[in-house]
């Protein structure tokens, strides 16, 4: 069975585990790579089953660990040209580790095959170089997607989210709280452009056309510490949910991504 561990959430890292039987890939390496092996190791997961890396942006807090998780393991790191540029240029990766560029054509990068998955990529409109999201097809036929650091939804990514059996997307921020908060002016404005994040608003108005299409197994992340709560991105999500008919456990499923890891396997 495909599973999805979502190691690591929010705005002090990130990283999800996606995989079955035969191994899986990282998306994103956002924490410290102790941090990561013990994330891994606390949910049985081998790091020799991890096959590849792949980063969706040079931010700090989805690379953290690359540089030396990439030297002690040996594990390739793919990523688009403009990601892997600025993680070079940035020191995040040694220039010698094993790497793919994937590259893209009309916001689609070219389909990377590691054993029997497929991981198929999608620009983001994030304020990086190049920024994308992932879809892992496992094994099993089964597709997993990682959607965050949106900054606008755009057709490109959302119609890659109809049809897969689950799905972690961006709900980053209560935009009050946001406003009313501790970050300065300018933050206050990268966070709310379309090349920020994507609010707990924005969010859940993607949710009813994406259960109508099909995927149904859903989990926010990428929620902000200091602008956002869980039972906030919840009940936003759950309430418009509720007002277009949808319920609960019945039509969806609904969960949140942990900050820390805790234990926490989405099966699907």
């Amino acid at each position: 069975m495909a599973k999805l561990i979502p190691l690591f959430s929010g705005s002090k890292g990130n990283s999800y585990y996606i995989g079955s039987g035969s191994g899986g890939v990282l998306i994103d390496a956002g924490r410290s790579c102790k941090q990561i092996e013990t994330a891994l190791n606390d949910n049985n997961i081998d790091i020799n089953k991890v096959k590849s890396i792949f980063i969706t942006h040079e931010h700090t807090d989805h690379c953290s660990a690359l540089r030396v998780l990439s030297k002690k393991t040996g594990i390739k790191v793919y990523a688009s040209a403009g990601t892997m540029e600025a993680l070079i240029k940035d020191n995040r990766l040694d220039p010698a580790a094993k790497t793919g560029v994937i590259e893209f054509e009309n916001g689609r990068g070219k389909d990377v095959a590691i054993g029997d998955m497929l991981i198929e990529s999608f620009l983001t409109n994030h304020d990086t170089p190049q920024s994308c999201c992932y879809r892992v097809t496992t094994e099993d036929n089964r597709k997993a997607m990682v959607a965050t650091d949106l900054g606008i939804m755009t057709d490109n990514v959302r119609n890659a989210f109809y049809g897969v059996d689950a799905l972690v997307l961006e709900s980053n921020h209560d935009i009050n709280m946001l406003k009313t908060g501790p970050y300065p002016y300018y933050l206050k404005q990268r966070i709310l452009s379309d090349r920020g994040h994507l609010s707990n608003v924005n969010c859940a108005l993607e949710l009813p056309e994406i259960i109508k299409n099909g995927t149904m197994r859903i989990i926010l992340g990428h929620l902000s510490q200091e602008n956002n709560r869980p039972d906030i991105a919840l009940n936003e999500s759950m309430m418009y949910l509720n007002e277009k008919g949808f319920r609960r456990d019945y039509d969806y499923t609904l969960d949140i991504a942990p900050q820390e890891n805790n234990g926490k396997v989405i099966l699907y």
